[in-house]
């Protein structure tokens, strides 16, 4: 058990010193990570001079405990946590102090405050900020100080310390994500063009069921890729609202254009159809009898040629140029495996038409109706 415990905390401590040296030597997640930590930090110790050191107000604690927790991952999640924030606070507050006032008793008081504000904290629009009602209704009553001057001081505090936190995040290097959507809407082609390349290298060299079942799980993968390529465009997007990085300090990355998460979607559910299929007809007890080698042949030329025109797209997203010629010459390539492929539903010598080649036939066909977008040049299309 100590020696697992060791190894656990070693293998910790090496992360945390990898993510450390990242974060010294380049920009990404993890110097994201630490610059908004740092910023945290002086929005506390500034809205502690303020209320603490120069104003000397009475529960000057509130405005850095407001203020560590408003320096949020954009300007525009500062500004509404800020908002549901002192809303929740005044709210425990004030529900704290009427409870004070008629039972004259702590006990009493929290026994009426806590259930009400617990579930207030719950109600969905508050969000994170929900919890802070029982929080603040916990400081009225354990200091024990309830007034109207009392109140008034504390809602003044919180709202000194959500400003600094607020100001301190829109001025000093203002948060904007952008650079995970282009690493993203990279990697999305890229994964679909190995695994492409994969299937058609083992279809031609004779696949078995570990190597079909891994071409089905990576398929599925692919869809959770999409999934996060769609959350980071999400937080893009919100990272440059009400963003005033443009005009302060540096002209914030435009990320690639959007729409075109659907489109890989649909392609990453009509991989795992395919390797699906492909499976279902090397298991132990098939379902259904493989298709034939030459209609295997036709499939194999066709996912190699649709795996070029996804590497095309994703250097399109890279420092090299893309090679559109390529991905011109693989998509004719695709067309013309897609016809072989097709023909064998009707070329009586092309042998047995199976369930799996209908299967096959159809998702390879969805799959470069999907691609044929891709195929073609950005400024042609408009492609995303």
């Amino acid at each position: 058990m100590s020696n697992r415990l060791g190894s656990a905390l070693a293998a910790e401590v090496r992360g945390v010193a990898r993510a450390t040296g990242r974060a010294a030597k380049s920009a990404g997640p993890e110097r994201d990570t630490a610059v908004q930590a740092l910023k945290a930090a002086a929005a506390a110790l500034a809205a502690w001079a303020l209320a603490g050191w120069w104003w000397h107000a009475p529960m000057a604690l509130l405005a850095p405990w407001t203020a560590v927790v408003l320096v949020q991952s954009t300007v525009y999640r500062s500004l509404w946590s800020a908002a549901q924030q002192f809303v929740v606070v005044a709210t425990g507050t004030l529900i704290a102090a009427a409870a004070a006032t008629l039972t004259h008793d702590v006990m009493a008081a929290m026994a009426i405050a806590l259930p009400i504000t617990v579930l207030l904290g719950t109600y969905s629009r508050f969000g994170e900020q929900g919890w802070y009602a029982p929080t603040a209704a916990l400081f009225v009553l354990t200091y024990g100080s309830y007034g109207p001057v009392e109140i008034l001081h504390r809602l003044l505090e919180t709202l000194l310390g959500a400003v600094v936190g607020v100001l301190v995040n829109a001025l000093v290097l203002p948060p904007v994500h952008t650079g995970g959507v282009r690493q993203l809407r990279a990697r999305v082609p890229t994964d679909c063009a190995d695994l492409l390349r994969d299937a058609a290298d083992g279809i031609e060299s004779g696949y078995d069921s570990a190597a079909a079942e891994d071409w089905y799980a990576r398929a599925q993968r692919l869809g959770t890729t999409v999934a996060e390529l769609e959350s980071a465009r999400r937080r893009a997007e919100e990272s440059r609202r009400l963003n005033p990085g443009r005009r302060l300090r540096r002209s914030a990355p435009h990320p690639p254009p959007g729409g075109g998460e659907f489109r890989w979607e649909r392609v990453a559910g009509h991989l795992a159809s395919l390797t699906r299929s492909l499976a279902e007809t090397v298991r132990e007890r098939p379902r259904f009898a493989a298709p034939p080698e030459t209609a295997l042949g036709a499939l194999a030329v066709l996912l190699r040629a649709a795996g070029d025109v996804c590497a095309v797209d994703a250097d399109r997203f890279g420092p090299a140029e893309a090679d559109e010629e390529r991905a011109v010459r693989a998509w004719d390539e695709a067309q013309e495996a897609s016809r072989r492929l097709a023909s064998h539903h009707t070329d009586p010598d092309g042998g047995p038409v199976t369930a799996s080649l209908g299967e096959l036939t159809v998702a390879a066909t969805r799959l470069l109706d999907d691609l044929e977008a891709v195929a073609a040049p950005p400024d042609a299309t408009g492609r995303t």
